[in-house]
């Protein structure tokens, strides 16, 4: 997709695009109902969350945590993370059913009714809190209950309809399972927290914006003012370049704070390698050339994985 400026699509009166009728829910059998809350949890992003999650605990505990609290840490946070997601996807049937890459989820598509995604990501998000109070302590309790709270509430409701840097604001969500992990396992948080939690806030802009790229024309269909949409190349470009250079100066400065070369090596290695692809996006935009922001997307995901792993394999040797 061309790095153009471009305006949201008009919106009358600033007001958020009309729901459109919210028919009844198809009937379909029991395997493609159970798909489609499944569907509802956004089970990648799940993933994605727990590669960070698993390393805080190992680095925090200085090891291998019990199996039984990295099993609860797990199943509350997945739950979690699938709570808020699916509540996301509630707040914003709306603005899904206006986008070709959202159209096809399960509230768009009837496939789910409104009322029940709401219940299950209010139950989802009960079960993940009462797990985490319950099994380990209230200070993961509650940054558990605040990331849902915040994604929701302030980022979905609120920020990502309303400005530009909603992807920086929205970030500190991604980051809390690194906080979560690290206090379920100490009951505490360290300066080695603050800094995989920075280095994962800071990854988020290089991470999303090239998918914000690729889906800009759905995004002002929407009326939803990601960077890509309202901004110049030369904005973006230079947010992806300052974030890029964050997240990899960060994940560096966490290698002095109880970690050795067995994480500092390859993570200097890969943040070279995530770099030099974030500067190709933005010489290629700014030429004009095809810009090609998914590699850059994909990229970023492997980056974040073979640190975190790098992470868990200096706690163990």
């Amino acid at each position: 997709m061309s790095m153009i400026t471009e305006r949201p699509a008009s919106n009358p009166g600033g007001k958020p695009p009309a729901r459109a009728a919210e028919g009844p829910v198809a009937p379909r059998d029991v395997r493609a109902i159970v798909s489609a809350y499944v569907t509802l949890t956004k089970p990648r992003i799940v993933e994605l969350l727990l590669v960070t999650t698993v390393p805080a605990m190992m680095l925090a505990d200085g090891g291998l945590p019990s199996l039984w609290l990295m099993a609860v840490v797990l199943l509350g946070g997945s739950l979690a993370a699938g709570a808020a997601s699916v509540l996301n996807c509630y707040i914003d049937r709306d603005i899904d059913q206006l986008m070709r890459r959202t159209k096809r989820r399960p509230l768009p598509a009837h496939t789910v009714s409104p009322r029940s995604a709401l219940v299950f990501g209010l139950v989802l998000a009960a079960i993940s809190i009462v797990l985490m109070a319950a099994f380990t302590n209230l200070l993961a309790a509650g940054l558990t209950l605040a990331a849902i709270v915040y994604y929701d509430v302030v980022y979905t409701l609120w920020l990502k309809r309303s400005t530009p840097t909603n992807t920086f604001w929205g970030g500190a969500c991604g980051a809390a399972p690194v906080l979560i992990g690290w206090a379920a396992v100490t009951g505490g948080l360290a300066p080695a927290a603050w800094g995989l939690f920075a280095v994962v806030f800071f990854w988020q802009m290089p991470h999303f914006y090239p998918l914000a790229m690729k889906y800009k024309d759905d995004y002002a269909r929407a009326g939803i003012p990601m960077l890509p949409v309202v901004a110049s190349t030369r904005r973006v470009n230079a947010e992806i370049l300052i974030f890029a250079w964050l997240t990899v100066l960060t994940s560096l400065a966490v290698w002095p704070l109880g970690l050795s070369a067995i994480y500092g090596v390859p993570t200097l290695v890969v943040g070279a390698i995530f770099l030099v692809e974030a500067h190709r996006l933005c010489r290629r935009a700014t030429r004009g050339d095809a810009v090609k922001p998914m590699r850059l997307f994909h990229w970023s995901t492997t980056y974040l994985t073979i640190v975190f792993v790098a992470v868990a394999l200096d706690a163990l040797i």
